[in-house]
């Protein structure tokens, strides 16, 4: 069997893996994944019942008719990741930035809210 053609099989049976960072801080979650030749266009971010996902299509450049792949070891296919996103959130705040294939989501964090503490003097009967 040609390497070619194995390694096109298994590129259907494993899909493509895109990693993610999850950063908190005290303001925000914030998280990140490289998409390598993708621009902002290519990438779809939905959000349904609690639960982001981050979608698209890596594609392969297109080659003569008479050229044959020796080696095709980069990414191509269609892509999806999913996560559950934290309860303490403001979704409707959510911030999405594609820049030099870098997708960052930033989902600022509800304001704590802190309890009041009142000192209650007792009395003597």
């Amino acid at each position: 069997m040609d390497p070619l053609i194995k390694l096109q099989v298994l590129d259907l049976i494993k899909p493509i893996h895109i990693p993610l960072d999850w950063l908190e801080t005290n303001q925000a979650h914030i998280f990140k994944s490289n998409l390598p030749g993708l621009q902002k266009e290519d990438v779809k971010v939905q959000l349904e019942g609690g639960v982001m996902r981050i979608s698209g299509e890596f594609k392969k450049d297109e080659v003569g008719i008479n050229d044959k792949w020796r080696c095709l070891e980069r990414p191509h296919g269609p892509f999806s990741r999913r996560f559950r996103v934290p309860e303490n959130v403001m979704l409707d705040q959510m911030d999405a930035d594609m820049t030099n294939g870098v997708l960052t989501l930033t989902i600022p964090k509800v304001a704590e809210t802190k309890l009041n503490v009142r000192l209650i003097d007792i009395s003597e009967n």
